[in-house]
């Protein structure tokens, strides 16, 4: 990140993202007992099992995560993610004074891991971090760019979650834990890298010329297969082909028109990359 380009944009994003953030946590999941994962999970556990300070805690592990992340990534992303973690804790304390939104469990899971992936998901946009296990979620995705950051998130709270449950002796607690977890990493990929809405289709016909052709007209992309026939031990040319969701039913009309008689097997396809979707996700996010 180069903070000479960070635009007003960006500044935006980085603003709504600490507050999102910081209201997922003072409104939904603290008040509620929900522990919530990274440096701030560490820091309840921490405090419920040997009695230490909670936001001093929290704050001691935080410097060595703010030392890794100038080695690995600059003084300016270290200067946007103290702006961010530094934003996100004032605000807690200015939330502080407002009534709490739910103390429902389920709907402060829910409330809470959404509302928490959004603000996570903007200030990543933006080019920072709010420090703590964010940090170590980059070093993940910049060492294995193709993991998700929200599955880098899983990885990582996954364990804080087990732990807490197991100093707090609280399994329900420890269940809408990990309802917010799931929630709120599904939730920041789909915000980070959009929903993957592809089909993936297999199509094996006696026409495939002409199925081929009518499908190229769609703007779809084209793989012929070689294929035989197990008892009749016949070739034939088998059409694979990738489209997005919003092609497929005229793409389905197109077939059953040209040969009735096609055997089709159509898949969602999780992830596309390449010419015509996505390009593969940056490390950046």
């Amino acid at each position: 990140m180069d903070l000479h380009r960070f635009s007003a944009f960006d500044y935006m994003k980085l603003v709504v993202g600490s507050a999102l953030v910081a209201a997922a946590f003072q409104f939904f999941t603290f008040p509620n007992s929900i522990v919530s994962g990274g440096v701030t999970g560490i820091a309840v556990i921490l405090n419920s099992a040997f009695g230490l300070p909670t936001g001093i805690t929290a704050f001691v592990l935080n410097i060595p995560l703010f030392l890794i992340a100038i080695k690995a990534f600059g003084f300016r992303f270290f200067s946007a993610t103290l702006a961010a973690t530094t934003l996100a804790s004032l605000l807690i304390d200015v939330f502080d004074a407002l009534p709490v939104a739910t103390n429902d469990l389920l709907l402060a899971a829910f409330a809470g891991g959404a509302m928490n992936a959004v603000g996570i998901s903007l200030i990543f946009k933006a080019g920072a971090t709010t420090g703590g296990t964010d940090i170590i979620v980059k070093l993940i995705r910049k060492r294995y760019p193709h993991i998700r950051t929200g599955r880098a998130y899983l990885y990582t709270d996954v364990v804080i979650l087990l732990a807490a449950g197991i100093v707090l002796s609280d399994i329900n607690l420890s269940l809408y834990a990990a309802i917010a977890m799931i929630v709120s990493t599904t939730l920041m990929d789909v915000v980070l890298y959009g929903p993957d809405e592809a089909k993936q289709v297999y199509i094996v016909s006696d026409r495939e010329s002409e199925i081929a052709e009518a499908l190229l007209k769609l703007d779809v992309g084209i793989t012929l297969l070689n294929g035989e026939g197990a008892f009749t031990g016949r070739t034939k040319k088998i059409i694979l082909c990738v489209m997005r969701k919003s092609l497929y039913p005229a793409a389905r009309d197109v077939v059953r028109r040209i040969d009735k008689n096609a055997f089709m097997i159509v898949s969602s396809a999780n992830e596309v990359f390449g010419e015509g979707f996505k390009r593969h996700d940056s490390a950046d996010l």
